[in-house]
């Protein structure tokens, strides 16, 4: 019993940690809608593979919005301080 608790204590510890990870699939395929609703599937790195996809079946493609362009795991871009401006009496 004590093993599993420490199993679980280290996955739950473990996931806490962890980092997001950017969307490595660059294009977004928007196909059917009305009544059903439709679908949203945002898997495809290629426009090509996208446009294959909604091809005969109705939709388009729009770009992934959670997409930044860094490889999957790749530390997230430094972050640049903020200088405050001040304004001059006038």
């Amino acid at each position: 019993m004590r093993f599993v608790l420490a199993v679980l204590a280290g996955v739950v510890g473990g996931s806490a940690f962890d980092t997001a990870r950017a969307d490595p699939y660059r294009w977004c395929a928007i196909m059917g809608g009305g009544q059903d609703g439709g679908m949203i599937s945002c898997y495809f790195v290629t426009l090509d593979q996208c446009k294959a996809t909604v091809s005969g079946v109705g939709g388009f493609c729009r770009v992934n919005f959670s997409y930044d362009g860094r490889p999957e795991g790749s530390p997230p871009p430094a972050q640049r301080s903020k200088k405050q401006h001040t304004q001059k009496p006038g």
